[in-house]
């Protein structure tokens, strides 16, 4: 590198005059000269020695350093962060993970990769899929597979592998079981987003579905397991209206009141494939139950897939299939296969069991609800279209597609490892209004209650809104035409019911309870108002009768506080609703309270 050096006088040929010396000034620094020689060794270990040894002696030279290679980093920002080194064949395909082919498709916005990089990869956690079984002897799944989270209740024996036949009809377990679990740098297949997290396989399916059976498949080892993932549901036909049985009631009831010793099983579901016909959600008791995590599903480009149903009680959305065009999700598949083909809800409920157990890693004191008030604060609408989306009372963006957006796995766990527990849940039950009302078609009845949230009883007071439900008796000659809204005191309105073009049932709705999560931390108290609109048809009588009763989950102290970046526009709401809102600069998000609905 040379030598720097000041010297005193300067002429034309510099200060010495020697034909195998180049002196140069540094820059602009006068009288600091740069000496090289063309016979020094740039890798020499030795200290150069030669003509510089006279400059020392010359007068005119007042300082002398020989010049070392220093290291410098720029300091630039990364675009992403670094891929992690997965030698696993059909990593490069999973888009809806990573975007390492920086393609113009591709969307990585639920950040699985970053909750990676902090260390997140599901140790220590237990997840297990309730379905057709798992191929616990799969490749990507026979190093995370464990025993003691699986059984054949269909068989009635240990043994979750499924039934093979010529068809491979029993594939469906084994297909979201890679979705959480895949072994990662195996060279096999894929990555698990919980690559370092137990799976297990429930096989219940694969055989009559009763009440029992679904009781029994519920109930498994919730000391042990700490999630369960089910991509399954009444029949999505847009006509059915059906849920759990009484003793799969008790089995979820049970379930967040002692499993996970007591901080509450977790139960992921699939919020249905009915879209083409029509259905809605809320007509299916399992996604319409607060007690399990109700998952939607969004388009690589984020559309509404055409499966795909809307309701209220949805709580977030994964990229998962859409048109014949658009990118599917690769897995794990029977006979030690992989498949790209998997799609609908179904994807989307094993990707966000995968998330809870990262989330799970970074905190296991997470109640099952710590975890909903998780998904909630930290799922984003990004670039999910829907013409839906509204800011309701407590500053929470929220979609009937979607519910509070696409999850984001990196956020969850920065999140988790710092949530305190939200305070215990808190129930109030409205008053029964048992005077049946009509209505005649094509009008609508509205109906409004004052309600305190049971502020005179404090072991039942809601101060602020987790679930709200509301319990319906409607006797119907078409059940199919009705739509309901429930409108909340901060004058967020939940779409309940859609009219439903095949459901042409003379049965109505008999104590059928629908769920709402859009008032989420919203305040309790106040105006709520019930509508339901009778649309005219030709094929029934014109008039309608029913009676309602509200329910109201959550708590008396809110739980945490919004970012600024999470509250909606200012309201202003009437004398009457005033009431009903956080005070202005209260700074306080509404935890857990139900509005008008029923509870068993």
């Amino acid at each position: 590198p040379g030598w720097g050096m000041p010297c005193t006088c300067l002429g034309r040929d510099g200060c010495f005059v020697e034909e195998k010396l180049l002196l140069l000034q540094i820059g602009s620094l006068e009288d600091y000269y740069h000496f090289h020689h063309s016979k020094t060794f740039k890798r020499s270990t030795l200290s150069s020695r030669g003509p510089h040894s006279f400059l020392r002696m010359d007068p005119k030279v007042d300082w002398l350093q020989q010049q070392e290679v220093k290291r410098r980093v720029k300091r630039q920002v990364q675009g992403e962060p670094h891929a992690l080194p997965f030698n696993d064949p059909v990593w490069p395909n999973m888009w809806y993970l990573h975007c390492g082919d920086k393609g113009s498709r591709c969307r990585s916005e639920m950040n699985v990769l970053a909750a990676w990089q902090r260390g997140y990869t599901g140790k220590n956690v237990v997840v297990t899929i309730l379905d057709d079984g798992i191929e616990r002897n799969h490749p990507d799944l026979l190093q995370n597979y464990d025993p003691l989270a699986s059984y054949d209740v269909n068989g009635n024996d240990h043994d979750p592998t499924p039934r093979y036949d010529a068809s491979n009809e029993n594939k469906h377990g084994t297909r979201c079981a890679g979705e959480v679990a895949a072994a990662a740098n195996n060279s096999y297949c894929i990555v698990g987003i919980a690559y370092n997290a137990r799976i297990g396989g429930i096989r219940m399916l694969d055989g009559d579905v009763t009440d029992v059976v679904e009781a029994k498949s519920l109930g498994i080892r919730p000391d042990y397991i700490d999630i369960y993932s089910a991509s399954w549901g009444p029949d999505d036909d847009g006509k059915t209206v059906d849920g759990p049985g009484l003793l799969a009631k008790q089995a979820f009831e049970h379930g967040i009141k002692k499993g996970r010793r007591g901080l509450g099983s977790i139960f992921v579901w699939a919020s249905g494939n009915g879209g083409r016909e029509g259905d809605y959600c809320s007509c299916d008791g399992y996604t319409n139950s607060i007690y399990t995590i109700s998952i939607s599903s969004t388009t690589e480009n984020g559309y509404k897939p055409w499966y795909l149903e809307e309701c209220a009680s949805t709580l977030a959305t994964t990229y998962s299939s859409g048109a014949f065009y658009e990118r599917k999700i690769v897995t794990t598949d029977l006979r030690h296969r992989c498949t790209d083909g998997h799609t609908g809800t179904s994807v989307s409920a094993p990707m966000v069991a995968g998330i809870i157990a990262l989330a799970l890693e970074a905190n296991p004191m997470l109640t099952w609800r710590d975890v909903q008030h998780l998904l909630v604060k930290t799922s984003r609408p990004v670039h999910l279209r829907a013409a839906d989306w509204k800011t309701n009372g407590a500053g929470h963006k929220v979609s009937h597609l979607y519910g509070f957006g696409l999850v984001d796995a990196d956020a969850i766990v920065v999140e988790a490892r710092k949530w305190k527990s939200v305070p215990p849940q808190h129930v109030c039950v409205g008053s029964l209004d048992r005077v049946p009302k009509y209505i005649q078609a094509d009008h609508v009845l509205r109906a409004s209650t004052l309600s305190s949230a049971c502020a005179e009883h404090r072991d039942q007071h809601v101060l602020y809104l987790e679930h709200v439900v509301v319990r319906l008796s409607i006797s119907h000659p078409r059940r199919g035409d009705l739509q309901i809204s429930l409108i909340s005191p901060a004058g967020t309105r939940s779409q309940l019911l859609a009219r439903r073009v095949f459901d042409h049932s003379n049965e109505g709705f008999k104590g059928w309870e629908f769920m709402t999560v859009h008032c989420w931390g919203e305040r309790a108290a106040g105006e709520w108002t019930l509508e339901i609109h009778d649309t005219p048809s030709q094929v029934r009588n014109p008039t309608v009768q029913g009676k309602d009763s509200p329910l109201f989950y959550g708590f008396q102290q809110a739980p945490y506080c919004p970012n600024p970046s999470e509250m909606g526009p200012k309201l202003h709401p009437g004398a009457q609703e005033a009431a009903a809102l956080p005070e202005p600069g209260a700074g306080f998000l509404p935890a857990a309270t139900q509005a008008p609905g029923f509870q068993n």
